[in-house]
């Protein structure tokens, strides 16, 4: 658990009144983007780094003060994944697995190894070196030899980032059933939002040092704290328009307002999920004159570039995705609604 944590590099402030808990069992992700202080908080849970003030605890042990008292990384109980797998050259992959094993007897800590890397579907290069094996493969087994002294808390500062796509995605899935399996705490680090989602049963977001919200990846898309929650998910549409009789005045037709206060300058934030678009005949009349600009295939969904027209005289270029194959052509009228639970308003 970090308590109240703060981390200053001479001038520079990286971490502000940082608190958090770990539960047994639970995957908590620290999100943002380079810089805000992600990797420094991992480096305090770990023990590399001293806190400028505040406490670290773990399992109920006092680990980490400002006013002096530090336990190293060795008397800890961490697992540790990075993006470099760090593996020993001179050892198989078996004699890495067990090398950090000293819970168990001699004799138990090949089949504890084995185990582990039969999880990760390692099993079968027990008896390889690492230069022989492909990125993905170190990564797999540099993940079993963090987990093999059965950790307190596992630390993994963005383990995925340097593999490909599609072999990320795998990875990332054998390790999450892994660790739930185990029941281990886990500290995940990422930039990734997607990632975040995939693995977090709570994620913290972070910007300049400082957690912006924190709770499940549902909590954060749907109900974001403010503007920044809302971009960092991904793409958005944007406008501003002010408060009139209760309603938002937008390219999209006039919105419930809520409880901004009347003449308040409200800042709209919609998703492209939210934007529903219906085909018009060319012949009919569509009063708003919106029309598709282009239509792209992303595979499971379709992205149309839209001009939009709202009452007023009001136009927007937004965007839209759509569930499966839906491709309209340039210049194609259309109608606009909105789903309102992926629509969200601050105040400017």
């Amino acid at each position: 658990m970090l308590d109240h944590v703060h981390c200053q590099f001479d001038r520079h402030t990286a971490v502000t009144d940082i608190s958090l808990e770990i539960k047994a069992g639970e995957v908590v992700c620290l999100l943002g983007p380079s810089g805000c202080g992600k990797t420094t908080l991992l480096r305090i849970a770990a023990g590399l780094q001293v806190p400028s003030a505040g406490k670290v605890f773990l399992g109920g042990n006092l680990v980490s003060a400002a006013d002096g008292l530090h336990w190293p990384p060795e008397r800890r109980n961490l697992g540790l994944a990075f993006q470099e797998s760090a593996l020993f050259p001179h050892l198989t992959v078996l004699e890495n697995v067990c090398f950090g094993i000293t819970s168990l007897p001699r004799n138990q800590r090949k089949s504890h190894a084995l185990d582990l890397l039969g999880r990760l579907g390692m099993a079968g290069a027990a008896r390889a070196y690492p230069h022989t094996l492909s990125g993905g493969q170190q990564q797999r087994v540099a993940l079993a030899r963090a987990l093999a002294p059965s950790p307190h808390v596992m630390l993994l500062d963005e383990p995925f980032s340097s593999l490909d796509a599609r072999l990320r995605d795998q990875i990332r899935d054998d390790t999450l059933h892994v660790l739930k399996e185990l029941g281990t705490a886990t500290l995940l680090v990422t930039h990734d939002p997607e990632e975040a989602m995939f693995m977090a049963d709570r994620i913290a977001l972070m910007r300049e040092g400082k957690i912006v919200q924190t709770g499940t990846p549902t909590d954060l898309y749907c109900n974001p704290a403010d503007p920044f929650v809302v971009r960092f998910f991904g793409q958005v549409n944007e406008c501003t328009g002010e408060v009139h009789n209760g309603s938002v005045r937008t390219p999209l037709g006039d919105l419930d307002a809520h409880d901004f206060p009347e003449g308040s300058t409200v800042q709209v934030l919609i998703r492209p999920e939210a934007v529903q678009v219906k085909p018009l005949d060319s012949d009919e009349d569509d009063t708003r004159n919106s029309h598709v600009l282009v239509s792209r295939l992303l595979g499971s969904t379709s992205l149309l570039h839209i001009c939009a027209h709202g009452a007023g005289g009001q136009e927007m270029h937004l965007h839209a995705r759509v569930p499966g194959v839906f491709l309209p052509k340039e210049g194609q009228p259309v109608s606009l609604g909105l789903d309102m639970s992926q629509v969200f308003m601050f105040r400017q």
